[in-house]
């Protein structure tokens, strides 16, 4: 059985990370530092070193040197966000094996670790696919019960029998690639491959052998011939998350492979005819980019030939339990455990918030609570701070609840009896913003 040591500052997301290696057949220890690590990886004989980019006594590609420097033949895995990509991508030059980003994919950790342990024995083929840290499809599409949700279905039915380009705008965290995932499973081109690309953690110069692929020796480090993302998706879809990112001169390439529907591998000079569907992803105003002249126009007519919104989470109030009760099940299925549902304080503390991070943030929240949770309900003591703290409004200095905060504060008294006091604690509140907001909503206790 390989053995791994984990590093992460985040006791809850070790011990999460540790759990899910455990029962996919690997012996996981972990540190919670840098120091820790290196004590350790003295003590014990390690297969592998998984460690995030940033710990609070060290920096995680320090550690990733003096890692390798005592231990050669060990491989090491960085965990990063997706901010710091290309940090990532530099390490990689100074002996990483490969990296990950967070939130984790848990098929991605499987395939990247399985990977990198099999690569002591099994030698790499020629022709390179593309990395495994390249984002896998989820295409789990949870039909809501809100207006807005039906809508977005209604929309999805009627553009994915078709071949047209699709643009979906939405705020991070919505789920556009679960949206394009499943505009894909009803077309005519669902049994070929669906490609999900980041485009905002592609390096400007490597953007055209991601897409396109490259030849052996077509550049420094291209050791192996690679296919790129686009003659992967050949016959299927193309997911093109966060374009706006690609840069103005990566734009053009873009738009001449859009427009030919050929594509020229780094290095090789023969062209490869591919047929896909194009549907991209955006968290900003193109239009705007547009009219900046940071995005090119004629390529946002291209991607732009029917527009979908993902809608925010605070917009879905109606939709807010079925995706907690989803995101529950899924948890308790990675996690091996068995928890039957949420607290009423819980649920009470769901709908006030505001869920900036929408539903990925709500995935988190919930999975690290399941990993913590004890009893059969997710308490409130075991959610993050962040939900507790409630915006507090400039003009009367009430606090806000958010747009179900009706149902907030009428589950709240009925919870406590029409105890005021004990509601108020529940809802984070004081007692005259209570009144306040019971007189406002002209309840009757």
């Amino acid at each position: 059985m390989n053995r791994i040591l984990v590093i992460d500052d985040d006791v809850a997301f070790c011990k999460m990370l540790s759990s899910f290696l455990t029962r996919n057949h690997y012996d996981v220890q972990t540190a919670y530092s840098a120091q820790s690590a290196k004590e350790l990886a003295a003590e014990h004989s390690f297969d592998l070193f998984i460690t995030d980019l940033r710990l609070p006594d060290d920096d995680g590609i320090d550690l990733m040197v003096n890692l390798l420097t005592q231990f050669p033949t060990t491989p090491v895995i960085l965990m990063t966000g997706y901010s710091d990509v290309a940090t990532a991508v530099k390490a990689l030059k100074n002996g990483a094996s490969d990296y990950i980003t967070k939130p984790l994919n848990p098929e991605e950790v499987l395939l990247v670790v399985a990977k990198i342990l099999n690569d002591k024995t099994v030698p790499e083929t020629k022709n390179e696919q593309p990395k495994p840290t390249d984002k896998k499809s989820n295409s789990e599409y949870v039909l809501g019960v809100s207006e807005t949700s039906r809508q977005l279905a209604e929309h999805i039915d009627l553009v994915g029998p078709t071949d047209i380009s699709v643009l979906i705008i939405g705020e991070s965290g919505t789920g556009k690639e679960v949206i394009a995932a499943n505009i894909h499973k009803k077309s005519s081109r669902s049994n070929k491959a669906f490609v999900a690309v980041d485009c905002g953690t592609i390096p400007k110069d490597l953007a055209a052998s991601e897409f396109f692929g490259h030849q052996k020796g077509s550049f420094t480090g291209a050791v192996n011939d690679k296919i790129g993302y686009f003659e992967a998706a050949n016959g299927g879809t193309i997911f093109l998350d966060e374009i706006g990112n690609l840069s103005y001169e990566n734009q053009v390439q873009l738009l001449r492979a859009l427009q030919e529907r050929k594509i020229k591998p780094v290095g090789s000079n023969k062209e490869i005819a591919v047929d896909i569907r194009v549907i991209c992803a955006t968290n900003e105003d193109l239009r705007t980019a547009v009219k900046n002249g940071t995005f090119r126009e004629d390529l946002y007519h291209r991607i732009n030939e029917f527009s979908i919104s993902s809608p925010a989470l605070r917009d879905r109030g109606a939709d807010l339990m079925v995706f907690a009760e989803f995101f529950l099940h899924k948890s308790n299925e990675q996690l091996n455990r068995e928890l039957v549902g949420f607290s009423s304080e819980t649920i009470a503390i769901f709908q006030r918030y505001k869920w900036p991070g929408n539903l990925r943030e709500m995935q988190n929240v919930i999975k690290r609570a399941t990993l913590l949770s004890k009893g059969d309900f997710i308490e409130t003591s075991v959610l993050p701070q962040e939900l507790f703290d409630i915006e507090i409004s400039d003009s009367d200095d009430l606090i806000s609840i958010s747009d179900n905060e009706k149902a907030a504060l009428i589950n709240a008294l009925e919870m406590t009896n029409n105890n005021k006091s004990e509601a108020a604690k529940l809802l984070q509140i004081n007692r005259k913003t209570l009144y306040n907001k019971i007189k406002k909503y002209d309840l009757d206790y």
